[in-house]
């Protein structure tokens, strides 16, 4: 269906144009805007104008949701842009599911369906006060991770011999549940809470997005740490296997959203189920002492909403002042958020003394953990 341009009349003096009659180069930017307006208004879906408690009685396959139709595609040809430059034929096909997952014997990515469209994105900060990849940067650190794990099952690289022995075996079963330690130079520091440190095939993984990163620096960074082997075999590995075609090539999809008869409300209420699912320990402790559950009279301000307006200042000091890895810093910093937000805690008296107050606590687990203490870590 053709836009088309009306066009206004009006008295014209010296062949130049007067108020209301468009120029050539006028007009045709005019008609583009126009022609846009119609498509996004052709594109609307249904719901998104529908406030958060009706959108939650809405069943998955009902959003009408195509990743081919999304700015999400863009990024997926960044990836592939990025496999290319390496050298590497291999692309592993997405999809959009309820979360982020690459499922094992599928060479595929499966995304959240709440990145697909702003609407969402917005329901699922509400529900969960953060939106997993919800930034470009973010995007790609974990499109990176799920490829390396697409590669694997491609490849079938967890069958060799040279794999096992680096990052161990992947027949391991994988835990609910694992112990990070910090301070570990063993593995390499790219998603948040140490989470190369869960399973030798998330070692994997994200050993590989440090690897794929365009620009990574990875052989000066980690050229003192342990690490560095897995990221030499990584380099050897991307090497043999670069112009091979993938023995494993299925096109499936797992749990794709559009067959999928769950209500998003239903999946909120597993999906926090899961999160209120935490072991108390010495953060729980540490916290309450700064903070409280008592909600005072007037105004007050959230303990994580003082502690998100100061991350940037408190991880720069304490990183500075300890001498450990900013990576570390921020993932403290970043659970202790967390827990204030699902322990309800509120700021008591002057907002300096609680940011002082603050650093004093996330300096003493920076210190806890690099100790060589082990967070337990929900998965």
């Amino acid at each position: 269906m053709l836009c088309r341009l009306q066009k206004q009349t009006s008295k014209t003096t010296g062949g130049a144009s007067a108020t209301g009659i468009l120029s050539v180069p006028e007009a045709r930017r005019s008609q583009a805007r126009t022609c846009r307006s119609a498509a996004a208004k052709r594109r609307a879906l249904p719901w998104t104008r529908l406030g958060d408690e009706e959108l939650l009685k809405l069943r998955f396959r009902d959003l009408g949701l195509d990743l081919e139709k999304t700015p999400l595609r863009r990024r997926l040809r960044r990836l592939h842009a990025e496999l290319e430059r390496r050298g590497i034929a291999f692309r592993p096909h997405a999809w959009l599911a309820e979360e982020w997952f690459s499922p094992d014997g599928v060479p595929g990515i499966a995304i959240p369906f709440y990145l697909a469209h702003p609407r969402l994105e917005r329901l699922e900060r509400r529900m969960m006060r953060e939106v997993e990849g919800g930034n470009a940067d973010a995007f790609m650190r974990i499109l990176r991770h799920e490829a390396g794990h697409a590669l694997d099952t491609a490849y079938r690289l967890r069958r060799r011999r040279r794999w096992r022995e680096v990052f161990g075996p992947a027949s391991l079963p994988y835990p609910n549940r694992y112990r990070a330690r910090p301070g570990s130079r063993r593995f390499v520091q790219h998603l948040g809470d140490w989470y190369a440190q869960a399973h030798p095939t998330e070692d994997f993984a994200e050993t590989f997005a440090v690897w794929l990163k365009p620009n990574s620096s990875w052989r000066s960074t980690y050229a003192a740490w342990p690490a560095y082997a897995k990221l030499a075999l990584v380099d050897e590995l991307m090497r043999e296997v670069a112009q091979q075609q993938a023995p494993v090539r299925a096109r499936t999809r797992i749990e794709p959203i559009d067959r999928s008869s769950r209500t998003l409300g239903e999946h909120y209420r597993r999906k926090l189920a899961r999160y209120r699912d935490y072991r108390r320990g010495a953060m729980d402790e540490l916290l309450r002492k700064i903070f409280s559950a008592d909600r005072p009279t007037g105004r007050v301000r959230r303990a994580g909403t003082l502690l998100r307006g100061a991350q940037s200042l408190l991880v720069e000091a304490i990183s500075r002042e300890l001498g450990v890895e900013r990576y570390c810093v921020e993932q403290v910093a970043r659970r202790a958020i967390e827990r204030c937000d699902q322990l309800g805690l509120y700021v008591h008296g002057d907002r300096r003394d609680a940011v002082r107050n603050a650093r004093w606590i996330l300096s003493r687990l920076v210190r806890l953990y690099s100790q060589g203490a082990s967070p337990q870590i929900a998965l």
